[in-house]
């Protein structure tokens, strides 16, 4: 029996799994980013932050500019933990500062300084240079997006994620 034959007619063939295409695709995917990102002087991590509170200041009023670190934590689906290293680096790096909450004693708000928000500029070329260099088109790349973004919720309300912790549990 051939591999191919072998990989259809068992479930635990490595080619049939959807966990090993993730796996491979993302470590690709980030390798395509790593280049584009090293003259932004942002790690793939750090320019999700970045990405986050870029979102969070084009929506919000002047009042409200600043995130959370808890916000910032649930839109990655990291836990704090995991972030806080990063809110450290990019502060260090001068594009965001962290300050304690004048409403929350125990929270810490995050905001991007004008080193930061002028960093936004010089970002916009990554999104189409990703897609160029990945070669796949931008309706296939969409979808793409659309798949992914179903199988994340859905993984998400079968309790993948512990809402508390925000860390993956076994089933």
């Amino acid at each position: 029996m051939t591999p191919s034959a072998v990989a259809d007619t068992d479930p635990l063939a490595l080619e049939r799994q959807v966990c090993f295409a993730l796996a491979v695709t993302n470590r690709a995917v980030l390798a395509v980013y790593r280049p584009l990102l090293e003259p932004l002087g942002l790690t793939h991590p750090q320019y999700l932050v970045m990405l986050a509170l870029w979102d969070h200041q084009k929506s919000a009023t002047h009042d409200a500019s600043a995130l959370s670190v808890k916000q910032i934590a649930t839109a990655l689906q990291l836990d704090s933990a995991t972030l806080s290293p990063m809110l450290k680096r990019l502060e260090a790096l001068g594009l965001l500062s962290r300050t304690k909450s004048a409403t929350d004693e125990r929270a810490t708000d995050v905001e991007l300084t004008p080193a930061g928000t002028a960093l936004r500029a010089k970002a916009l070329e990554i999104p189409p240079a990703v897609v160029d260099r990945l070669g796949v088109d931008l309706p296939e790349l969409e979808e793409l997006h659309r798949v992914l973004t179903r199988i994340n919720a859905a993984a998400l309300a079968a309790g993948a994620l512990d809402a508390r912790t925000q860390r993956w549990e076994s089933p």
